[in-house]
């Protein structure tokens, strides 16, 4: 009897010593609207290579929708995260509504814990493809809903808390709801500022720090968190317990900065993602178990790193002083001399009668990102669109299964692998056959 029973326990364990050199932990971090012009155009005008260039293992990734060649950041998100295609809109839902299981959602009933860390609101189209499941991203008061019932999320960061909050206390839920009432009372900790969120230290944490989206890294007041802080801190509660983990990261405004054109924005807000890139990097280093993932939902702007000539102007890119947004928050088009004078002193680019007057004709709404398009032009970058483009984008991989991240791939497969290598592959996923 004793050496049955000994041998059954010698089973137990080595079954239990095999799920748990599976249970890896997994830092996904995603860089809305970045592809590798928006990186490189980052190390080139930061002079030095980045940090997520340095990961060992790199993929090329096409990243079409259900619908589509150019994919919006709905679909991107549920590819990314599901390992399905759906409609460009849809979050977490298949293309006839029915849901889709996310890799976070089957994680966090495999015992996982579950992080999201991003500078837009949490109910934005990437993070909310972590735990949503509409068929229109717009309905972002849903999204809060089901982030809050549905406790899948344990450490949340970001923005956001009107879509939160009812309108009586300066919210914008018509229902009535106050989500972050019903968020405390399932045992999250919340916090709406910098130092709230440096001394948390809960199991479960909901960090709203803007009413909205954060605003842009080029011009954030201290009293809102950077993308690496917000990563750093969700990693320390998230690595607190012997529980693995799972932590999704958006870099979330390359892709609004890419959408304007502009090639400051653009900079400043790849260098804070590739900060956030770094903070994984070396928790992966140090803890030995921990997969990190590095990739782009999508490119946005068709940026290209030249106009012709065969040169950049990187050494006057260098000395651009903010985005065109800052600037005409201090510059008005009606005032020529000041104007023109203005672009001069941040961009040290000078301005014909004939170009500022053409300027001056656009319209209000379309004038940012018209100013941006002619600054980058004016430096040596070009854009193709406002919008997003089909082209590929990279993905990185330092650690366990990092391997598996190499040659070219679709944006679905890299859920696949995730859920292969920590033993989480609960579900076939169908192929379609050649000709159908």
């Amino acid at each position: 009897m004793f050496g049955v029973r000994a041998k059954f326990l010698s089973i137990l364990l080595v079954i239990l010593f095999s799920v748990l050199t599976l249970a890896l932990n997994i830092i996904y971090l995603v860089g809305d609207g970045m592809s590798f012009n928006q990186l490189l155009l980052a190390s080139i005008l930061e002079g030095r290579v980045l940090t997520t260039m340095t990961l060992p293992y790199t993929a090329i990734t096409t990243t079409y929708s259900y619908d589509s060649w150019v994919t919006d950041s709905a679909p991107a998100g549920t590819a990314l995260f599901s390992g399905f295609k759906t409609l460009n809109k849809a979050i977490g839902v298949f293309p006839n509504g029915e849901p889709i299981t996310s890799i976070f959602e089957i994680a966090k009933r495999g015992g996982y814990k579950i992080g999201l860390a991003v500078t837009c609101r949490v109910t934005h189209a990437t993070p909310a493809s972590v735990y949503g499941h509409v068929s229109n991203r717009d309905d972002e008061l849903t999204l809060a809903k089901q982030l809050a019932e549905s406790g899948i999320v344990d450490i949340v960061f970001g923005g956001g808390w009107q879509w939160f909050l009812p309108t009586a206390s300066g919210g914008r839920r018509t229902d009535g709801l106050n989500l972050i009432e019903l968020m405390k009372q399932k045992g999250y900790e919340y916090v709406n500022s910098i130092d709230g969120l440096k001394s948390v230290s809960s199991d479960k944490v909901l960090g709203l720090f803007a009413p909205s989206h954060l605003e842009p890294v080029s011009n954030r007041s201290s009293s809102q968190p950077t993308l690496d802080l917000m990563t750093a801190k969700a990693l320390e509660i998230l690595s607190k317990s012997d529980e693995p983990f799972m932590l999704m990261v958006e870099g979330s405004q390359i892709d609004w900065e890419a959408h304007s054109n502009d090639f400051y924005g653009v900079w400043k807000e790849t260098v804070e993602f590739d900060n956030a890139v770094k903070v994984a990097l070396e928790f992966a280093k140090k803890d030995g178990n921990t997969l990190v993932i590095v990739t782009g939902d999508h490119e946005t702007g068709g940026l290209s790193l030249s106009k012709g000539g065969y040169s950049i102007n990187v050494d006057l890119a260098r000395k651009a002083k903010g985005t065109t947004q800052m600037f005409l928050s201090q510059y008005n088009i009606s005032d020529k001399e000041k104007f023109v004078q203005g672009l001069k002193d941040w961009y040290g680019i000078s301005v014909s009668d004939a170009e500022y007057e053409t300027l001056r004709k656009v319209s209000s709404s379309n004038l940012r990102r018209e100013l941006a398009r002619f600054v980058s032009e004016k430096v040596g970058f070009g854009w193709t669109t406002w919008d997003h483009t089909a082209a590929p984008v990279p993905v990185y991989a330092f650690g366990p299964g990092a391997q598996y991240f190499v040659g070219y791939m679709d944006n679905t497969d890299i859920p696949k692998l995730i859920l292969k290598l920590t033993g989480l592959s609960t579900i076939k996923f169908p192929v379609a056959s050649a000709g159908k």
